[in-house]
């Protein structure tokens, strides 16, 4: 039963990620390239998020103080990420058939997806890990539906970042603020309402994570040039 368990979370979390690995990314190599060197800049914002919690020493046992500076990290190396990309644009050419310039959203969506992995990974690694045994939760104390909820909201911020990643990079490449904030401050608000997942509200950081993501995915769609027209064509024949 713990393996049940084990392989049905790690399927939800990692499952479609994986597929978009597969058919987004796999086969071009500098877009490998790429995804590894972002996954690289979201280990390097956690280890300086871990330096300040491990100097704050009065700090250290309020959950939410290292949770924002993380995120204000995260950010921060997304930004860095960018600004390196765009740095590294004339030298990928040189690599690459494709016209990076004009892929700018798709190597945004690989830097996103990159973030995304390498969050997922630290989020349910140790999860999993309990997950294949012994015992299961439910049966002293606890929940039964914790290993499905953390797979759940795994899954929903590899996503986010996926599509945060995009609207980021476009929103710095066009000066549109607006939409800086609404990556900084989603972030920020569905980091923080994980909090109450202590309080076992799962109900609640589950439908607010969604919510966000599903408006992310929205806007994302926009950003990138996509039409309500292209989505009827997916599902059609030519």
């Amino acid at each position: 039963m713990t393996v049940m368990d084990f392989f049905g979370c790690a399927f939800l979390a990692f499952g479609p990620p994986l597929a978009m690995f597969t058919f987004t990314v796999a086969a071009d190599p500098i877009r490998i390239i790429v995804l590894i060197a972002s996954a690289f800049f979201w280990l390097i914002s956690l280890l300086l998020s871990s330096m300040l919690w491990y100097a704050v020493v009065p700090l250290q046992n309020h959950l939410a103080f290292g949770l924002v500076f993380s995120v204000l990290f995260q950010e921060a190396f997304r930004y860095l990420l960018h600004w390196v990309l765009r740095k590294a644009e004339k030298g990928l050419e040189k690599v690459t058939t494709t016209h990076v310039a004009d892929s700018r959203h798709v190597f945004a969506y690989v830097c996103g997806l990159g973030f995304g992995f390498m969050s997922g990974a630290f989020a349910l690694v140790n999860v999993l890990a309990d997950a294949v045994g012994p015992g299961t939760m439910g049966l002293r104390q606890g929940t039964e539906y914790f290993f499905i909820i953390s797979a759940a909201t795994t899954l929903c911020f590899i996503l986010l970042h996926t599509f945060w990643g995009v609207i980021f990079f476009a929103a710095l490449d066009n000066k549109n603020w607006e939409q800086v904030v609404w990556v900084v401050g989603s972030h920020l608000f569905v980091s923080c309402m994980t909090l109450l997942n202590v309080y076992q509200a799962y109900i609640t950081t589950t439908f607010s994570g969604y919510t966000i993501l599903m408006i992310t995915t929205a806007i994302a769609f926009k950003v990138a040039g996509g039409r309500a027209q292209s989505i009827a064509h997916c599902f059609t024949r030519n």
